[in-house]
């Protein structure tokens, strides 16, 4: 009888708007992405063909491409490119070098984005002087011998960042409790929901969501939802959006995949923003799929953390989404991030702030690095991946040799085994120089945070790899004081008590596959 009354409940409660189909294989080659990936094929296949007709009937050919190889190795070497990309590239073109030199000068040339990359940088300056920063805050003798009015004034020089007082927040050590939270604010909507994420799948979680969004779209509630197109591979069909329509509910897909070559595909939508009414905010590592809430097992146990703000510093949040939500509105309007947070008394501070991968900017990579650079006694650090470049790396055995507790935990099950082997290969430099690395046994970390000094924290979706410091859109909360560092803090003692050390004799006797991998894929990293 209780199992009949848990289904009838879901059935109620719990909306899906996609039957259960093909999956894997079938499913990709029966939909839209098949075709577009056919053609991508036969785009490859043709470039193939005309390298292989000029080396196989010009002698001189091979006299050609040496001195086209050194004038690109020069072209590198004068570049801007960061020195571990540089590197790649010129295993690359050593190996390969026509189809690499093409392959570089794609890339360069951004073929396929300038028109987004324009949009964005439109969007940024229209929105720019929305949001003012309050002088006072900046003023307070703790931030500003901390450093942190230093921070607040650099990420102003790439968007729209204040630092807020006023502000309540809420941490989350888990991802259902994220989702307990989440659909309890959900209900108290009365004029605007914005939902912007990375991953959408339909399941318990999505579908319990969704029925809360149908209901307050029928109130007359202005409820958005954004996602990123390569869903379209993944978890949803193409049409998704118009069947949300249906339900009175906007949506758009970031950059669907459309059959071209562009380095625009290159630059995905890695945020998770909720907005309530300006009133509350989330954001952190937990998309919106069964996975996230351990309903669904696929690495073991998953480990995930977010972020719950009430007060002022929602209004960031507001501007974020609807600065990526107009880049395809021919008159963008920005009248809900012009509504009054109402301010919260709190302790602490929160500088909400995102990343955009189209500018001169790494504000992510310089925020991790700022903290690492700043910290007195500890830094610990959760990140489901670990492919570091070599100003990331530095930074954090710098902070170890000068007597910071640098600690990094670690998925102990990986998704990917690609960046699991990738990770590894850090390990042997990074504990040479007193890191302290630990693995998540019972199963996989998809958490994102920074805690230092029991006054600085940060929750967001920014990993320590290649995709989220270089190539993708991310957002999190900066906090300055107040009670969430401390949970924060402590949720990482609680996790790491379920850890394994790495040590130099678990390094010695670790599988050769991840040895071999790691290390040939090293050679690849930036482009992963």
């Amino acid at each position: 009888m209780e199992h009949l009354d848990k289904k009838k409940w879901e059935q109620e409660n719990v909306l899906r708007l996609v039957k259960k189909s093909r999956k894997g294989v079938l499913r990709v080659v029966f939909s839209r992405f098949g075709l577009m990936a056919l053609l991508l094929i036969l785009e490859l296949v043709l470039l193939w063909m005309m390298w292989r007709w000029f080396n196989n009937d010009f002698e001189w050919f091979a006299a050609a491409q040496g001195v086209f190889t050194v004038l690109m190795f020069f072209h590198l070497f004068n570049s801007d490119m960061d020195a571990t990309g540089k590197l790649t590239w010129m295993f690359l073109l050593a190996v390969i070098p026509i189809p690499a030199s093409i392959f570089l000068w794609f890339t360069e040339k951004d073929v396929g984005h300038r028109t987004l990359k324009r949009r964005v940088q439109q969007r940024i300056d229209e929105s720019r002087d929305l949001l003012h920063q309050d002088p006072e805050v900046l003023r307070d003798p703790e931030i500003e011998s901390s450093g942190t009015d230093d921070l607040c004034r650099y990420l102003n020089r790439s968007g729209s960042f204040p630092l807020y007082a006023n502000t309540e927040t809420k941490f989350f050590p888990q991802g259902e409790d994220k989702f307990a939270a989440l659909l309890e604010e959900l209900q108290k909507a009365e004029k605007f929901i914005f939902l912007e994420y990375f991953i959408i799948d339909e399941g318990y979680m999505w579908g319990s969501i969704l029925k809360i969004l149908a209901d307050k779209a029928a109130q007359g509630v202005d409820v958005r939802v954004l996602y990123d197109g390569m869903l379209e591979i993944s978890t949803l069909p193409w049409d998704y959006p118009r069947r949300l329509e249906k339900l009175g509910i906007r949506c758009k897909a970031f950059a669907p995949i459309q059959p071209f070559l562009s380095t625009h595909y290159n630059y995905r939508d890695h945020r998770k923003i909720l907005v309530i009414d300006g009133k509350a905010a989330f954001t952190g590592g937990v998309n919106l799929a069964d996975e996230y809430i351990n309903r669904k097992e696929r690495f073991g146990h998953w480990k995930d953390t977010a972020i719950l703000l009430r007060g002022e510093a929602v209004q960031s949040f507001t501007l974020m989404f609807l600065q990526m939500w107009n880049l395809t509105e021919k008159e963008p309007r920005w009248d809900e991030a012009l509504l009054p947070s109402p301010p919260v008394e709190a302790e602490g501070y929160v500088m909400p702030y995102c990343d955009c991968p189209l500018d001169d900017y790494k504000v992510g990579e310089s925020v991790y690095m700022d903290i690492l650079n700043r910290a007195k006694d500890y830094v610990h650090i959760m990140t489901p991946y670990l492919i570091l470049d070599n100003e990331m790396e530095t930074a954090l055995k710098f902070a170890a040799q000068r007597g910071v507790d640098v600690k990094l935990i670690l998925p102990g099950i990986p998704d990917k085994k690609a960046a699991y082997a990738l990770a590894k290969s850090h390990y042997q430099y990074l504990t040479a120089a007193g890191v302290k690395l630990y693995e998540y046994t019972p199963g996989f970390v998809h958490a994102k945070i920074f805690a230092s000094d029991d006054v600085k924290a940060v929750v967001g979706t920014i990993n320590l790899d290649y995709r989220s410091l270089y190539h993708h859109f991310e957002c999190a909360a900066y906090l300055y004081g107040g009670p969430t560092v401390g949970d924060v803090e402590r949720d990482f003692q609680r996790t790491l008590e379920q850890c394994r050390r790495v040590t130099p004799e678990t390094i010695r006797h670790e599988k050769l596959g991840y040895k071999l991998g790691g290390s040939l894929m090293k050679l690849v990293a930036p482009l992963l």
